[in-house]
């Protein structure tokens, strides 16, 4: 728990903490790790392509969307999460909002108030995987978007 590295997490790169009696406005776009134990007022982004980390700690805050590979959540997020990686919610977690997931791990105390969709591992955060069944019907139908290729389909 807590990003002990049986969980999983990690990111290489520079580590950003916003202390406790600081209030961030706006939106925060980084790399490596992240560590709130004040105030975010907007949404944080993880560098497209790169390995990012954010934790919410113990009475850390967020007014905002995440969409971050790696999430670890141990005070309050009031917006939705995406993690394409791991999500963990330690004990004193708590989101308002929904939250969209490769892997999770919640720990007793910790709560959600939204709903949680599962997604595949690696698909960027707020995407969707590809629907194989949608995909089925594309190639049989004909319509397909433009630069999509199908190399065989059989439909029994």
């Amino acid at each position: 728990m807590l990003g002990s590295k049986k969980s999983g997490f990690g990111s290489g790169g520079a580590t950003t903490l916003i202390s406790r009696d600081t209030v961030i406005v706006g939106d925060i776009r980084f790399s490596g790790t992240l560590e709130v134990e004040g105030l975010v007022q907007g949404n944080i982004l993880a560098e497209d392509g790169k390995d990012a980390l954010v934790r919410i700690v113990d009475k850390g805050r967020v007014e905002g969307a995440i969409r971050v590979p790696s999430v670890l959540i141990n005070g309050t997020v009031q917006g939705d999460v995406y993690s394409s990686h791991h999500l963990e919610l330690a004990p004193k977690g708590c989101v308002q909002g929904n939250v969209y997931y490769a892997t999770l791990e919640m720990a007793a105390g910790s709560e959600v108030n939204g709903s949680l969709q599962h997604q595949e591992e690696g698909v960027g955060p707020g995407e969707k995987a590809p629907d194989p069944a949608t995909e089925v019907i594309e190639a049989v139908s004909g319509e397909r978007p433009p630069g999509a290729a199908v190399s065989s389909v059989k439909v029994d």
